[in-house]
């Protein structure tokens, strides 16, 4: 048995936009590298029967962050690319017979041409969700199709209402090794449903997500389409060494808390090259609320946010909470394209939150049609209950914008710290903002904050004191950047049964 991999550096993906008199955009993604579908293997087995025999596809190479040993298709669990038949027991009963293989160099399950209905299921470690270009998954608008699970412990209830939260469409819990990705396959959450019974005030518990890892650790999600998630779209949460790469997200711009990705109480996290059209904040980095995050203790750390367009006209394209009671720290952000967005970048808190957020760096913005370019927001209540501490102030300090330039702005900056907690450190520099023809005539509001500013045109609040010297940006990489990513090889033909792992 052989495997062909090979260590290649991910090639940058290429993004474009093309904009029109009314502020539509299409999006052209182009990805440098052949990324087509799945899998190592070893080229022949001994077989005693037919039994397991996988049907055959081409040859293709992909990118992960682990090759796999073992893989099949969903048609050899009965799946059905009708776009009405349920696969929710082909996904069940596929992903339970791979997980066996985890030992054994791991599995992929190949999801292809054709439009798989499904409601929710659960990955396994060392192993790999594939979707062929031309693959859509189409969540079940059926909600007997949807488990109901635990709060999660930082938050103490669900976010829509009380009590417990609807189980995400892909999910996983205490895994390492797991992959979801593609060639630009699709996974549609036909979320219109949910977002009007959400209006209505129709749902018992909270709306589901579309994909959700949780107390995991190498984790890969990238090379997809999400659409129409009923909530948020990607939520890592609990979890370590995690790239998010090259995701397509497009949700209604009026589409309710259709956040794109939204690492919470993570370490070593990178997102890069994504494309994001949301109805709320395109990036959400978060850690807990309340006294449920405080107790439970587990921040949000070493993140990398790169070459990220976002389209989000009522949220952030980057936000620091609101839920960040078990701190913020070392987010870096660079190369970011924001159109026709509330804000660029926004800090979210209040009196309760406790926690802290402290050593953000954010260079290489271009803001385009914005409201705020910059944002901080210190009464940002919405707490779970009333048994929040009202003396949990959040700590925010050592905030550094750079390199920046906007047009078409309505005020430069609305900067609103906390009453005798105000919001100290904060550096802005080498940034030019071109107001709108119909500017705020405050152009710079400075409440409750400290900090510097050099090179800022136009000139900001006193508060932001002139200094020569321009902010901080660290140039030493995060451990998450020395991540490779391998080409991996899928070979057509094998076999698949327990009597493979009598040869292996």
């Amino acid at each position: 048995m052989h495997r062909i991999v090979t260590n290649l550096q991910v090639n940058q993906l290429s993004h474009s936009l093309t904009k029109t008199s009314t502020f539509h955009f299409k999006y052209y993604y182009i990805s440098l590298q052949a990324i087509h579908v799945i899998l190592v293997l070893a080229a022949t087995f001994p077989l005693r029967s037919t039994a397991g025999r996988l049907h055959s596809h081409d040859n293709f190479r992909y990118c992960a962050i682990s090759c796999r040993a073992i893989g099949a298709s969903l048609t050899d669990f009965g799946g059905v690319g009708d776009g009405t038949t349920s696969n929710t027991k082909a996904f069940q009963a596929a992903i339970s017979h791979l997980g066996q293989y985890a030992e054994y160099g791991g599995s992929m399950l190949f999801v292809p041409p054709g439009k798989w209905l499904t409601g929710s299921f659960n990955l396994t470690s060392h192993f790999t969700l594939f979707l062929h270009k031309d693959a859509v998954l189409l969540a079940s608008q059926e909600e007997s199709e949807w488990a109901v699970i635990e709060p999660l412990p930082s938050y103490g209830r669900g976010r829509d209402t009380e009590g417990g939260r609807y189980i995400s469409l892909i999910f996983g819990t205490n895994l390492t090794d797991v992959i979801i990705t593609g060639d630009n396959g699709t996974i549609d959450g036909q979320g219109e449903s949910w977002w009007n019974k959400f209006r209505k005030g129709e749902l018992q518990y909270t709306r589901p997500y579309l994909i959700e890892i949780m107390y995991s650790e190498n984790v890969q999600i990238s090379n997809l389409t999400l659409l129409n998630s009923p909530s948020w779209n990607v939520h890592p949460i609990y979890s370590s060494n995690v790239i998010v790469q090259g995701l397509t997200i497009l949700a209604p711009v009026k589409s309710p808390n259709t956040d794109g990705i939204n690492p919470d109480s993570c370490t070593n996290t990178r997102i890069e090259d994504c494309y994001i059209v949301s109805g709320d904040d395109c990036i959400a980095v978060k850690s807990g609320w309340d006294q449920y995050g405080i107790a439970f203790g587990m921040p949000t750390k070493q993140l990398v946010i790169r070459r990220l367009t976002c389209i989000s006209p009522d949220s952030a394209v980057i936000a620091l909470g609101s839920e960040m009671s078990g701190g913020i720290e070392d987010v870096r952000a660079e190369d970011i394209l924001a159109i026709n967005s509330e804000s660029g970048v926004r800090i979210k808190t209040a009196v309760g939150r406790g926690g802290y957020v402290k050593d953000i760096y954010v260079r290489g913005m271009t803001m385009k049609t914005m409201k705020w370019a910059f944002w901080m927001t210190g009464n940002y209540g919405s707490h779970p209950d009333n048994n929040y501490d009202p003396n949990a102030f959040p700590s925010i300090q050592n905030i550094n914008y750079r390199d920046m330039v906007a047009e078409n702005v309505t005020m430069a900056a609305r900067l609103e710290g906390i009453a005798g907690d105000p919001f100290t450190g904060i550096c802005i520099s080498n940034v030019t903002i071109e107001m709108a023809k119909k500017a705020k005539k405050v152009i710079w509001n400075c409440t409750d904050v400290e900090g510097v500013s050099s090179s800022v045109v136009p000139k900001p609040c006193d508060k932001l004191m002139d200094q020569e010297s321009g902010c901080d940006f660290p140039e030493v990489p995060l451990p998450i950047d020395n991540v490779e990513i391998q080409s991996c090889y899928y070979r057509r033909k094998f076999p698949l049964g327990d009597h493979v792992l009598k040869h292996l």
